[in-house]
């Protein structure tokens, strides 16, 4: 390619960036969330095999992770949306769902449509969807869900006294099942989720389904936005009933918030990969990591783990976000860490895997805004036969996906390096 003149793609992107900086800058501007946040400290002192990692990540991470879970993940949209469609059509007494998309098609009217029919069947029904992340829903389905009983609240709504939140959005994504069944991940209900990574438009992402005494703590991170938003608190057993022992999973699910000036979703992934001995597997939807983050990994790789890493490639929702990515890869992969590109689609999971035992999923990206700026939640899981089962994922994704090495990293075009510098100043909004 003629580094002389930028590819149509480039010249896109650049003009986007204008629209886009412009957005930046006026957010960042009246944002109260902003700057360089906790410089942490980690050492390697302990593996994630170690009683003392549980411990650890129990408590400052928090909740307690707890005994007697089932985990059961779903790739991609023909297996994701009929499993939590056929959880919704099951409720007896109450649907809890925070998604930060919710877009009306397909997926969306059928969601809608479930939701209103259990709500006429008496199911307490309450929906929270991000007022940002939900603006393509139809008014159509909210009022259809409305009129039946169903309760619609957004997020976070545009006020002209409160600009300032204007950056801090709900990025979770919940499905809570009467108190005993719960669903997370990174797909929202959206017509780009469907298919099976099949095609460009359809998207590679996945979701898992947790039931056991953890469910209690995915209620209580729905109930966390819904109290903030509604100031209503729902606290009896439709929501919160006795949960037995469903499987043999050590799980906890925790969620982070910037109002409430908590950084967890950063530590959590701190302490996992400072207890990596082995290997660490990273599915990474939008990966822009800061200093810290990537003194880590590099410390990691240098004490011998395996650090392999997928993102999305040309085929992504955000080109900007990716100019912003690239930009960070260099001492990543001169320590020998391997980054892979998803080539079919948009790679839009968010798991990572730690020495074949520790799994995290859920909403959460690598980046600042996940880690700073939106309220997220993550289902960590503790088990050796899920984790092998996450691997097996990664490893077939890899075969879809194109090894990038330092050397072609070093030789990017010149138009690419400069959208890189323009964008550095706004790396901590990405």
């Amino acid at each position: 390619m003629d580094r002389r003149a930028a590819p149509d793609s480039t010249r896109r992107v650049a003009f986007r960036l204008g629209l886009f900086l412009l957005f930046l800058a006026g957010v960042s501007g009246c944002s109260s969330f902003h700057g360089r946040g906790i410089r942490y400290q980690l050492d390697h002192e302990y593996s994630v095999h170690d009683p003392q990692f549980l411990r650890s990540m129990g408590q400052l991470v928090g909740p307690g992770i707890v005994a007697s879970n089932r985990v059961t993940a779903f790739i991609n949209g023909d297996r994701i949306f009929p499993a939590m469609l056929a959880a919704i059509r099951g409720a007896r007494k109450s649907i809890d769902l925070e998604t930060y998309i919710y877009w009306s098609g397909d997926i969306g009217r059928q969601f809608a449509e479930a939701l209103a029919e259990r709500a006429r069947a008496a199911v307490k029904v309450h929906v929270l969807i991000d007022w940002i992340g939900s603006r393509k829903v139809d008014s159509r389905d909210l009022a259809m869900m409305r009129e039946a009983g169903v309760e619609v609240e957004k997020y976070n709504p545009l006020v002209w006294f409160n600009l300032a939140r204007l950056n801090h959005r709900d990025h979770r994504k919940l499905l809570i099942v009467d108190g005993k069944i719960g669903f997370i991940g990174g797909a929202g209900l959206a017509d780009i989720w469907q298919g099976n990574a099949d095609a460009p438009k359809h998207w590679r992402d996945s979701q898992f389904r947790l039931e056991g005494p953890a469910v209690g703590q995915m209620q209580a991170a729905f109930m966390d936005n819904w109290t903030k938003t509604t100031g209503r608190v729902l606290d009896n057993e439709d929501y919160f009933p006795e949960l037995r022992p469903a499987g043999d999973h050590y799980a906890q699910v925790f969620f982070s918030s910037p109002r409430d000036g908590t950084e967890t979703v950063r530590l959590m992934y701190l302490l996992a990969i400072a207890a990596a001995q082995k290997n660490i597997r990273l599915s990474a939807s939008y990966f822009v990591p800061g200093a810290l983050t990537t003194e880590e990994l590099v410390d990691a790789s240098k004490r011998g783990v395996n650090v392999e890493i997928i993102v999305p490639g040309a085929k992504t929702d955000v080109p900007i976000a990716r100019y912003a990515s690239r930009s960070k890869w260099g001492p990543l992969l001169k320590a020998g860490i391997k980054i892979y590109e998803y080539e079919p689609t948009m790679y839009h999971c968010k798991v990572m895997i730690v020495d074949d035992v520790w799994v995290t999923v859920g909403s959460a990206n690598f980046d600042n805004r996940s880690f700073r700026l939106n309220d997220e939640a993550n289902l960590n899981v503790y088990s050796a036969e899920f984790a092998a089962e996450q691997a097996r994922a990664f490893e077939e994704d890899k075969t879809s996906a194109k090894l990038i090495s330092y050397k072609e990293w070093k030789g990017r075009g010149l138009c690419t390096k400069l959208l890189e510098r323009i964008l550095a100043p706004f790396r901590s909004q990405l």
